[in-house]
């Protein structure tokens, strides 16, 4: 057991670091070349820190773990906007009325789609390519649209691409070797104590791998850039479900255990609907807002390791 413990606290150590390591590399990248904070925050920010579940989640599949695997997938989502967005807003309101309104409604669209995927019982390789291509589209789209934008007050110091490259290499390498030995210990321990996979990935493995989401939308929201906080949820939720579970279906179909299609699927489709209903409501998401939604995570999570 002890050992099982140390796989999961050095898998997660080396996917927080890895998973920065990719995000400094990529943003020295997309500053060289002249992106926007915005699209910096939707896709290179939100999707580099979604590394860690894409690995997590393949391996998992490849395991014959597919609780891990689609609860690395759900559970990070609902963690990213309830805890990790409810922290941000907890140290600083975050006001970012743009994002919501341009990706908000993608980021519906696509929970929509997850919920019906689990609802089916199977996320098949048709339905994992649909995702591929629609996250094409959407990425496609979003760089197209951030050409447009003036790109003058891009907040990053511009360094030589080897160094991003650089960063973006040893990055990748520390998050395959942590999400081999995430997979390795979170299965064994779920084991040990009779807890379904499914649970495991929802929780313990969803919470580890949503840490560089955590740490860099906290940072973002402590700096006042409210653009960077949410455009890194709403970038990752789209990629988690549009490239992490449709990248995984499509090279390992998965069956979606039955613990995963009741209080979770529904728990997902809430989460996606709050940050735009409270934006709606008051303008920003509010420090009071904010420590209800981290307040209802964990109530969250009570439930399911109570209810196992």
């Amino acid at each position: 057991m002890l050992v099982d413990i140390l796989f999961v606290l050095g898998g997660l150590t080396a996917l927080v670091l890895g998973g920065d390591a990719l995000v400094r590399g990529s943003v020295a990248v997309a500053t060289r070349v002249g992106l926007s904070p915005l699209v910096i925050g939707l896709t290179l920010v939100g999707f580099g820190t979604s590394v860690p579940e894409l690995m997590t989640s393949l391996i998992a599949a490849f395991d014959g773990l597919p609780g891990i695997a689609l609860g690395n997938v759900v559970g990070s989502n609902i963690a990213n906007i309830l805890l990790i967005l409810g922290l941000s807003a907890v140290i600083a309101p975050v006001v970012a009325g743009a994002v919501i309104g341009r990706d908000g409604w993608i980021m519906l669209g696509v929970t929509a789609l997850c919920a019906g995927l689990m609802l089916m019982g199977q996320v098949g390789r048709v339905a994992g390519l649909v995702c591929v291509v629609l996250l094409a589209i959407y990425l496609f789209t979003t760089l197209r649209q951030g050409q447009l934008e003036p790109v003058a007050d891009i907040p990053t110091e511009k360094k030589p691409l080897w160094y991003g490259f650089g960063f973006f290499l040893a990055g990748l390498v520390g998050v395959l070797i942590g999400a081999k030995l995430l997979v390795d210990g979170a299965s064994a321990i779920a084991a040990a104590f009779n807890v379904s996979n499914a649970v495991i990935g929802l929780t313990v493995v969803a919470v580890g791998t949503s840490l560089p989401e955590l740490v860099t939308s906290v940072i973002a929201a402590r700096k006042g850039q409210g653009d960077i906080a949410v455009g890194n949820v709403v970038g990752s939720n789209i990629f988690n479900v549009l490239g992490i579970l449709g990248i995984t279906a499509v090279v390992h179909p998965l069956d979606v255990p039955a613990d995963m299609q009741g209080l979770s699927l529904w728990v997902l489709v809430g989460a996606a609907l709050a940050p735009a209903a409270i934006m709606l409501a008051f303008g920003r998401i509010t420090r009071l807002a904010g420590v209800l939604m981290v307040l209802a995570y964990a109530g969250y999570t009570a439930v399911l390791v109570i209810g196992t």
